[in-house]
Parts: C-alpha cells; structure tokens; sequence
C-alpha cells in the first residue's frame, strides 16, 4: 500500500480523497493555488503546498508544479480526482516516467476514451450498441453532408471528438443548418480542447441518460455496480442523478451491465470508470462515452451497494484484486443526489462568489453532505460553482424523495445565492416523482 497520496484536486472530490487516505492508515498531501489558502482540503491533509496562482492553468493544471510537490513531499502516488488532470494522459504517462503511481487508468485507456470518435469504433468492435453515426472524425463538409443524406438522418448531433462537458456540441434539424454548425462546433472544439476534429451521430429524441459505474483491478476482474439516472440536465450538465433508475429492469440491467464490462474489457481498462448510454422509449440503449475517472455523483452508487468507491480505486492502484465478484454486487434501496452550486437561478444560473456569512448543513439517518466550505469561507470566482453534495438513502424511492425534501428545506447558506430551492423545485416536480423525465425535460421545463 502507499505511504503518502498526493491529492491533485480542490474542493470536496480533495477532502473526499483524504478522508478515504485516513481510513487506509495513508498519509496526505494537499495543493492549493493562492486562491484556496483557507481552503478545507489544504487545512485537514497531513501537509499541503501552495503551487501556484489562482487561474487553473498556473495550478491544479501545472503539472510540472503537481509533479514538484509530490517529489517534495514524497508522495509515492497521486489521486487526480475528477476534472482538472484527472483523463489527461500526458499527465498519467508523466507520473509513471517519475516512478509516481497515478490512480487511475492506464495512459493508453485514457487515450482511446478521451477520444469519442475512436471510443466509439472500439465499442464497435467489442459488439457494444453504440449510435448510428459516422466512423471516426469527419474529414470534410462534403463529407458530412453525404453522411448526413445517406446514413444517418435529421435530426443529427455534431460533436467534438475530443470534447466532454457538454462542449462542442451542435443539434441538426435541417440539411442547410449542416455546414454553419459543425463549423460553429470546430470552433468551439478548438477552442475548449485544442481539437477542433468532429464527428456525428443520429439524435435520439428524448433519451434517459443511463450511465453504468464499473470497477476493474489489474489482475483483469471487471464488475459493474448497477447503473445511476443522470436525465435531469441543464444545457447538457448534470443538475440531479438517482440510482436506480425507475425505468431500468432486472434483465435491462443484466444486458446493459454486461456490455458495460465489455466496454471496459476492450480497452483493457483498469481503475473506476463510467460507462454512459443513452436509452430511447423502447428499451435500446446505445453507448455515449466513457468517463475515465471518479464521478460527481459517486456517492448514490456507495450508498446503494455499500462499495467505497474511493478506497477501491487507491487498493486497485496498489495492485490489490477486486475482493468481490459480479454476484456478490447487490442494489439495496434508493438514493438520490442534488449538486448545491453558489449560483443565481434567478440571473440565468450566474455563479455567485462570496464569503459565507452563515451556514446550517442538514443532517439524520439518511443524510449524506459532501462539502468542502465552512462558515467564514469565502468562494472564489475562479473554479466551479458546486460548493456542496447533498445525498439521501431510503429504503424506498418515495422515502429517499421525501427525505431530499426535507434536507433541501433545511440547508441553509447565506452571503451567496445558491440553487437549494430551484433544487427543491424540482424535487416536487410531479414529472420528476414519476421518474418520467428525460435529458430535455427541463429545458422544456424553463422553455429553453
């Protein structure tokens, strides 16, 4: 096991990281920009170093500072968390080349994933249903238009193949919206990414967006621990996500599960990853993209199978097997969770910096916070605006919506605006407690 982990992350994922260190009797190592002196991860880690300003590209994306503090302070690895560096492979292949164990996947898994265009032949070949589109980036608008005639149909998405948070990415109806927007994507593409290469996709109305978290250890045993419903979305970001999900059967699992670690195995991936699909009203799932890193809302599937997700993926770097085979994963009960963002809904979700003058965290059997402010902490404009996770587990779906109800109604924040009653909006939506909506639901919803 490792001695000291280095945490390449701010934020709750950082505090997340460290409190699992501790539990495996391993030492910590915290860095911060100028910004996140006061931050909670850089106060409770065994030690913390500052390495740079507050822009990310001068910090949690200076690799060669990240690579200085663990060489410094001797960590022997390092947990990347999510966003930041976490899918870079230059980084990964970086700490292998500095005898530093990077827990994550391989360099080269990273590389084929992050790639859409090349994922999604590789899921091919593995017999993973994946979205009628092209094969691989799109070399021309001529191209794209005979695509578009002859082999996939309107309405169409254009995507960035190096892309991910709902960057690069352009909805088609029409024949002459063709060439306008796939050069809108490029541009966008370039400029998120430093890849403006695109490719398309047939575009399923209406779709769930069901993605399948899957843990995978050296020695090549690959498990799925059941899916989470990640449909309630705003302009393609995540807002709320369940697990399970309601419109998931026993056999609908057994099938997408199974193709999951199919997708897994032919990347020859090891580590956490997530496996996203898209289900249309008649059951067909298709691949999206994988994710290959920890997740936002890993919290719902530790709730449900009693799986620390964190601690397995720093075993599996170790070289630890998996202790568990596919039989023994189990989905009891239900859990749901909403991401609390200093952000005005009111101001077209305009994030909200600021000190927290006061603050009351909801709690009782069934109450998950996942957070890294305090009172007195003051939010800084220069990173996201997610500021807290707030978790409920019930036996039942009913109960873990109830229980969410009440959790919103006493989370209390004030010095920022933040979006605990859109939240509880949508909480006591009567589509969502039907478990009836879809990714378009709430721009339908706000009528965007």
């Amino acid at each position: 096991m490792f001695k000291k982990v280095l945490i390449a992350n701010r934020g709750e994922i950082a505090v997340r990281v460290i409190r699992a260190c501790r539990e495996l009797g391993i030492k910590t190592a915290a860095v911060f920009s100028t910004a996140d002196r006061s931050a909670l991860h850089a106060q409770i880690a065994d030690e913390a170093i500052c390495i740079g300003s507050p822009a990310a590209k001068d910090s949690y994306l200076n690799e060669q500072a990240i690579l200085a503090a663990c060489e410094i302070t001797g960590a022997d690895a390092i947990h990347p968390g999510f966003g930041f560096l976490s899918e870079n492979a230059s980084f990964a292949r970086n700490c292998e080349k500095c005898g530093i164990t990077f827990i994550g996947p391989a360099p080269e898994s990273i590389e084929m994933l992050g790639d859409k265009a090349a994922a999604k032949t590789a899921m091919k070949n593995a017999g993973v249903p994946v979205i009628p589109g092209s094969d691989g980036a799109v070399g021309s608008i001529d191209e794209a238009i005979r695509l578009a005639k002859e082999e996939i149909g309107f309405p169409l998405m254009v995507k960035a193949s190096a892309g991910g948070g709902g960057r690069g990415i352009r909805l088609v109806e029409r024949i002459e919206d063709l060439e306008p927007q796939i050069i809108a994507a490029k541009q966008e593409a370039l400029s998120f990414f430093g890849d403006d290469s695109i490719y398309m996709e047939r575009f399923i109305v209406n779709p769930k967006h069901i993605e399948f978290q899957i843990l995978a250890d050296k020695q090549g045993n690959t498990v799925h621990l059941g899916e989470r419903d990640c449909s309630m979305q705003r302009r393609n970001q995540k807002v709320l996500e369940e697990t399970p999900s309601v419109i998931i059967t026993p056999e609908l699992r057994e099938k997408m599960g199974a193709a999951a670690v199919a997708a897994a195995k032919v990347c020859g991936y090891y580590n956490a990853g997530t496996i996203e699909f898209l289900v249309d009203s008649d059951g067909n799932f298709y691949f999206m993209e994988m994710n290959t890193r920890i997740q936002v809302e890993h919290p719902i599937t530790e709730n449900v199978t009693g799986i620390d997700l964190v601690k397995s993926q720093i075993k599996i770097a170790a070289g630890e097997p998996l202790p568990f085979t596919q039989s023994d994963i189990k989905m009891r009960g239900h859990s749901i969770e909403c991401r609390i963002n200093a952000e005005s809904p009111e101001h077209n979700f305009r994030p909200c910096p600021g000190k927290i003058n006061s603050l009351h965290i909801p709690g009782g059997p069934g109450i998950r916070v996942d957070s890294a402010v305090y009172q007195g902490y003051s939010i800084t404009p220069y990173y996201d605006s997610m500021i807290a996770k707030l978790i409920t587990y019930a036996p039942t779906r009913e109960e873990a919506i109830m229980k969410m109800k009440w959790a919103l109604a006493e989370f209390i924040v004030e010095g920022v605006d933040t979006n605990i009653d859109f939240q509880l909006g949508l909480i006591r939506d009567p589509i969502f407690e039907s478990g009836k909506y879809d990714i378009g639901y709430l721009g339908r919803k706000m009528g965007k």
